[in-house]
């Protein structure tokens, strides 16, 4: 779902850039100002994905430390209570 996220902002961008010039060849401001908004709106939504991604990573990073300390617990509990 993220990188289908990531390009969809970067169609926007991409879209955004070609109104852009567009309106500058036509002398448009409406329209080269609709274009800045665009590309804006794209790498806005490239952030959010990338902020997701990075908060995936982070509780994924996370529960494999909780997993981790569960399995050290047993060994503990198996060898007589982890005290020697």
């Amino acid at each position: 779902m993220s990188q289908e996220g990531k390009s969809q902002g970067k169609v926007e961008q991409a879209k955004g850039k070609l109104k852009e010039m567009a309106g500058k060849v036509t002398g448009n401001d409406k329209v080269e100002g609709e274009g800045r908004a665009e590309q804006f709106k794209g790498r806005a939504r490239e952030g959010v994905e990338s902020a997701k991604d990075s908060v995936h990573g982070a509780v994924a990073g996370l529960q494999g430390d909780d997993e981790e300390q569960k399995g050290e617990r047993g060994k503990k509990n198996e060898d007589g209570g982890g005290k020697a």
